[in-house]
C-alpha cells in the first residue's frame, strides 16, 4: 500500500531536520510509541502498541534512515513483529522544501503486514495505515511549531479619583461605628458571595 501526503510546518528547515533527528520529539509523534531508543546515528528500536480494527497488539522491532541528505531529508524504514497478531513493516521517503518562514514536508510512505493482520481486509488496513501516518505527520507539525500565544493579560483596575478618595475622608471621621466606603463595598461584596455559596 502506497500514501503520500505533505504538512506544512511553522518552523525552519533547519529547526524541522533537526526534530527528525530528535529521538525524544519522533516518540512524541509516533502512535502508540511506548519506548523509542537510539542505538546508533541511523539505527532505533522500537515498541509501539496499536489497535487496528479488533485486533491489538505491541510490536518490537527496528528503525534505521538511510538517504541521508540534509537538510533536504531521508528515507526512514522500519519492521516488527506483534506476536501472534502477526508482523508490519514499512518505509517513507521524507523530503523537506522552505516555504517562506516555515517547511513544507513531503512524505511518500509504503506498508506492508503479514499473518493475522493481514486476515483484516485490505480497505481497513489501508484505512488504519493512512489514520497513523497523518497523526504522525500532524502531532509533528505540533510540536515542532511554535507554542500558541498566550493570552493576553487583564489591564489593572484605574485607581481611585482624588474625589473619591475625599469623600472617603469625610465618611470616615463621621460618628459611631460608621465605615468607610470602601469598607462597606467589602460587606457587601462578601455577603453577595457568601450567598452564591
Amino acid at each position: 500500500m502506497d500514501m503520500t501526503g505533505e504538512e506544512r510546518i511553522a518552523a525552519s528547515r533547519a529547526t524541522v531536520w533537526a526534530a527528525l533527528n530528535d529521538v525524544e520529539v519522533l516518540k512524541q509523534c509516533i502512535p502508540g510509541c511506548e519506548t523509542l531508543e537510539k542505538q546508533s546515528d541511523t539505527e532505533m528500536t522500537a515498541k509501539v502498541k496499536l489497535q487496528i480494527g479488533p485486533v491489538s497488539a505491541r510490536f518490537s522491532g527496528k528503525v534505521a534512515l538511510s538517504e541521508i541528505d540534509p537538510p533536504n531529508g531521508y528515507r526512514i524504514a522500519g519492521e516488527g513483529s506483534g506476536g501472534t497478531a502477526g508482523h508490519a513493516k514499512g518505509s517513507a521517503l521524507v523530503r523537506l522544501v522552505e516555504d517562506g518562514d516555515g517547511t513544507i514536508l513531503r512524505y511518500e510512505a509504503r506498508a506492508d503486514v503479514g499473518g493475522k493482520l493481514a486476515q483484516l481486509g485490505g480497505r481497513l488496513i489501508d484505512a488504519t495505515a493512512r489514520k497513523l501516518a497523518g497523526e504522525f505527520f500532524s502531532k509533528f507539525g505540533e510540536v515542532v511549531g511554535p507554542a500558541p500565544a498566550a493570552p493576553p493579560e487583564a489591564e489593572p483596575a484605574p485607581a481611585a479619583t482624588r474625589g473619591a478618595g475625599s469623600r472617603r475622608g469625610r465618611q470616615s471621621r463621621g460618628r459611631g461605628r460608621r465605615y468607610s466606603w470602601p469598607s462597606r463595598m467589602s460587606f457587601t461584596t462578601c455577603g453577595a458571595i457568601s450567598r452564591a455559596r
